[in-house]
């Protein structure tokens, strides 16, 4: 056994000299050559280093007996760098019968008969301390707690689904109010029954030198914010023609409203659909499909009742199912821009707009864009940085376990938006789009309404497939009426925000800070607003 090495340390501290014991003469020197570190300093800090290593042992020691204490900070220090040096792997110290129990299938029925689980975690720890089960009894407590309060928040987002999904079908009061006074208007005023446009601007209508836009509503107060926010917002009003589509009940409530509120010097159209030639003249398709659609729809899906049955889907599924059950959805309102060329052979482009978006911008400069031959010029919804509402393809609304949509589409190909949508209508008439979209729309029907969610964006992504053109995503923000991510400043920067989803701005579910964006265009100083008590908030 060797005896114990001597260290000898010179006076000036400038060499440190160990010796073996048994007289070996030779001795390693080290010499201390930096001279801009204070030697003394070196020795102190050698001395304060060995104390600080026999001070982390000591502790890791103690932390190791004492387990169930919350370890120091040297102590843990020590314990998760010990076992490296070491070349040794830390263990779980959770019994591997908690990870059998927790990944066990759940049975309902079991859930269901087993006595009364704790409904927090208070009462849970409260009842492990009185109990102090093993570890298996302790997972399945606690399994049969977290099932119990899954299922229960499942339960609680699905009505909550299905509330909104109630509260966003329904008229509001004040929405039917101002239709009925509006209508009243209409029979007993004459200033309420001018001809839109006036006969001097009906030429502006066909002529391709202005700005046309194309709005489809039965709602006159959205249709006044889309139009007032329209003009305001544009740099040259005087050019803007803006045709706007109601239905035969609507019209006159609409044609009231902008006969009373004219937005000189745009030129404003109104018309019901009763009023075009084509559509009144044999067979329309697509009224046809709404018909059967609507039969189908009855018999296969059962409404909201049933799409809430189910037990097997994700709580977000059942919400888009529900909101596609809105009856905008299946409103001609929403179909009907699939007739554009039809609807409007004189024009060659046109601006679609849905009626719960707000302009923020001079929107001229979208006729400045190449379209390169294409008819749709919309925003791609599977890039951005809201990834909630940025990260839609063909397979987020197509269904590709049917056959017939497997073999026929790409289910990651990038989706787009409907809600402001550039269409060339002359390069739109060389092609067969709106063919193609009745066709779907018959074998979705063949299919049991299978091929697709419920809604007019899955056959529209279809008939325009190969027929779209990418914009830049400031002329269309998405999703201000079905999430509160969006912040106000970022709406504010679009130059369209779209309230697409079920809390329209004009609805009391809608989301308290985003809704300013939409009633700073609605006069609430106008009598007819005032007198059915719609209110900013």
């Amino acid at each position: 056994m060797l005896n114990a090495m001597q260290l000898h340390i010179s006076p000036s501290l400038r060499h440190v000299t160990v010796l073996p014991a048994k007289g070996f003469k030779d001795f390693i020197k080290v010499k201390v050559g930096s001279k801009r570190l204070s030697y003394r300093m070196v020795f102190y800090f050698l001395l304060f280093l060995t104390f600080l290593l026999r001070f982390v042992f000591v502790l890791t020691a103690i932390d190791t007996i004492d387990g169930e204490r919350k370890c120091s900070t040297l102590g843990c220090l020590g314990k998760k760098i010990g076992p490296r040096i070491l070349g040794k792997r830390l263990e779980s110290t959770v019994p591997e019968v908690i990870y059998q129990v927790l990944e066990e299938p759940s049975d309902q029925t079991e859930m269901r008969t087993r006595p009364e689980s704790p409904q927090t975690l208070d009462e849970f720890i409260a009842e492990m301390k009185v109990g102090r089960p093993d570890a298996k009894t302790f997972a399945v407590k606690l399994k049969s707690m977290v099932t119990l309060l899954e299922q229960t928040t499942r339960t609680a987002k699905i009505q909550e689904y299905l509330y909104r999904h109630v509260a966003s079908s329904s008229i509001p009061k004040q929405l039917h109010c101002l239709a009925l006074k509006l209508a009243h208007e209409h029979s007993t005023n004459s200033n309420a029954r001018l001809q839109l446009p006036l006969p001097e601007l009906v030429p502006a209508l066909v002529d391709n030198s202005y700005f046309h836009f194309v709005l489809a509503s039965d709602n006159v107060l959205a249709a006044s914010v889309v139009a007032s926010s329209l003009v305001q917002n544009f740099l040259r009003p005087e050019k803007i023609v803006l045709h706007i589509i109601t239905d035969r009940k609507t019209y006159a409530p609409m044609q009231a409203w902008f006969s009373l509120h004219p937005l000189t010097p745009a030129v404003i159209e109104v018309k019901g659909l009763h009023h075009f030639d084509w559509f009144t003249k044999g067979k329309v398709p697509v009224l046809e499909a709404m018909e059967k659609d609507q039969k189908a729809r009855s018999q296969f899906r059962g409404g909201s009742s049933a799409i809430v049955a189910n037990k097997t889907e994700k709580p977000k599924v059942i919400a888009a199912k529900l909101q596609a059950l809105s009856p905008k959805y299946n409103s001609l309102m929403n179909h009907i821009r699939i007739h554009l060329p039809e609807l409007y052979p004189s024009l060659d482009k046109v601006v679609f707009m849905d009626d719960d978006i707000v302009v923020q911008t001079d929107l001229s400069p979208l006729w400045d864009i190449d379209m390169n031959g294409k008819v749709n010029g919309a925003v791609e919804t599977c890039r951005g940085g809201d990834k909630y509402v940025m990260s839609k393809r063909f397979k987020s609304y197509l269904n590709f376990s049917h056959p017939l949509i497997a073999r026929s589409f790409n289910p990651s190909e990038c989706a787009w938006a409907y809600g402001m949508n550039i269409f060339d209508l002359e390069a739109w008439r060389k092609t067969n789009i709106s063919q193609t979209y009745h066709y779907w729309l018959e074998q979705n029907l063949k299919s049991d309404l299978s091929l697709w969610q419920l809604g007019t964006l899955p056959p529209g992504l279809i008939a325009f497939h190969g027929h779209v053109h990418a914009i830049d995503p400031f002329w269309h923000m998405l999703g201000l009426g079905y999430q509160d991510n969006t912040t106000v400043a970022e709406a504010q920067n679009a130059g369209v925000i779209h309230f697409n989803g079920r809390a329209k701005p004009w609805l009391d579910i809608a989301f308290p800070q985003l809704r300013p964006l939409w009633t700073k265009y609605v006069n609430l100083s106008d009598k007819f607003i005032k007198s059915c008590h719609i209110r900013a908030t």
